[in-house]
């Protein structure tokens, strides 16, 4: 599942492909003028009494095709492309069609937990009755606080999806408090749209526009407002009524503003729910196909050795991911490959280095006698190196 390894093949039969079009349809345009010339000569004969020597012309016809070497430049641009098209068809089946249940750990799973998981996602996504339906089948409580929470989510972001700003703001209004800072910028962008919008549609517009600006934006343009700035400009777009698409403020005009702003709306939700802005199930799912072709490797290895890999507490090789798969920081021994944790926390020496405990413990003989640093020429003891806490 070397996915750089198939986009260089498949870039590579792409490029054979294009160079093999191009010499056959410079081959088809070459015998295609030859054969034409030799029509022209048999059908250019002025004197019907004087015949005309086909069969030179047709040797000569002959030739000329036999220098051109139509099958010979076919045959080599079409077999340079089966081979690339081969080795790559047989890179696909090789990377991509391997049996995964060999990367299958048998561990005990709460299904109870698996289920609401599973729920929790239909319900976020709107599938309102797929997650009863699996809730009732599962024999699972109903988790009716989160579906009527989620349930409130959608009614917002489909009013938005029609340009209906209302529900969202009365939402941000009584959230007020709990949103803080956050919630402010997302009600001074949704009341931006608004504004825009009023404005897009008729010139005749702009009093109205005005009114809404003084009522809505103007706790936005006070003195002390770090959004003054951004709302000065916004009072620019009066100029343009009707005609933002090709003003100077076409910016403001964009479909992704509004799109943007579902985001961060679906993101604020979430957050006040204490729920993450991601799916947990589509978050786990993605990490465990970015992880599978290490593990996959991993099991043709062990299997290959005649080890059992399941039975180990820790993988003996990191498994990376994105970013954004990343939620806590951690560290690793950069001499024991161990991750820190309560039993085997991460030591700051004096020299700034850090090790875990149990590589210091190694290095000091359990605490008997100082040692140098691993990377650099310090000598530290025990006792001076502190425990960090992330």
């Amino acid at each position: 599942m070397e996915l750089n390894s198939i986009k260089d093949a498949f870039e590579r039969v792409v490029k054979k492909q294009k160079l093999s079009s191009s010499i056959s349809q410079e081959v088809i345009h070459q015998v295609g003028h030859e054969i034409e010339q030799a029509l022209t000569q048999i059908l250019s004969a002025q004197d019907p009494s004087v015949p005309v020597d086909k069969k030179s012309i047709l040797t000569e016809l002959r030739l000329k095709l036999s220098a051109v070497g139509p099958v010979q430049k076919l045959e080599g641009s079409h077999k340079e492309l089966n081979l690339n098209l081969s080795k790559y068809t047989k890179l696909l089946e090789r990377s991509l069609n391997p049996d995964i249940s060999k990367a299958y750990r048998d561990v005990d799973f709460d299904y109870h937990i698996v289920n609401q998981l599973i729920a929790n996602h239909l319900y976020r996504q709107g599938l309102f009755d797929l997650g009863d339906g699996l809730v009732d089948e599962a024999g699972e409580p109903e988790i009716t606080v989160v579906k009527s929470q989620f349930s409130v989510m959608h009614q917002l972001l489909e009013a938005m999806k029609v340009k209906n700003l209302e529900p969202a703001l009365s939402w941000i209004r009584a959230n007020r408090e709990q949103l803080n800072h956050n919630g402010l910028n997302l009600e001074l962008k949704l009341h931006k749209l608004q504004f825009l919008e009023i404005l897009r549609t008729s010139p005749a517009n702009r009093r109205a526009a005005v009114t809404y600006a003084q009522t809505h934006l103007g706790p936005f343009a006070s003195a002390a407002s770090p959004h003054k700035d951004e709302v000065m400009k916004l009072m620019g777009c009066l100029m343009y009524a009707g005609r933002l698409d090709v003003s100077p403020y076409s910016e403001f005009s964009s479909p992704t503003h509004w799109a943007k702003a579902i985001e961060d709306l679906t993101g604020q939700f979430c957050s006040l729910l204490g729920q993450s802005y991601n799916s947990p199930l589509s978050m786990t799912m993605a990490a465990g196909f970015e992880g599978l072709p290490t593990l996959l490797k991993l099991a043709n290895v062990m299997a290959a050795k005649k080890q059992e890999w399941q039975a180990m507490k820790q993988l003996p090789v990191p498994v990376e991911l994105g970013k954004e798969f990343q939620f806590h920081s951690i560290f690793v021994c950069p001499v024991s490959r161990d991750q820190g944790s309560d039993e085997n926390p991460p030591m700051l020496m004096p020299c700034l280095h850090v090790l875990c405990k149990q590589s210091i413990m190694k290095l000091s003989k359990s605490s008997t006698r100082t040692f140098k640093c691993p990377y650099c020429p310090a000598e530290a003891s025990v006792a001076q190196c502190r425990q960090l806490h992330f």
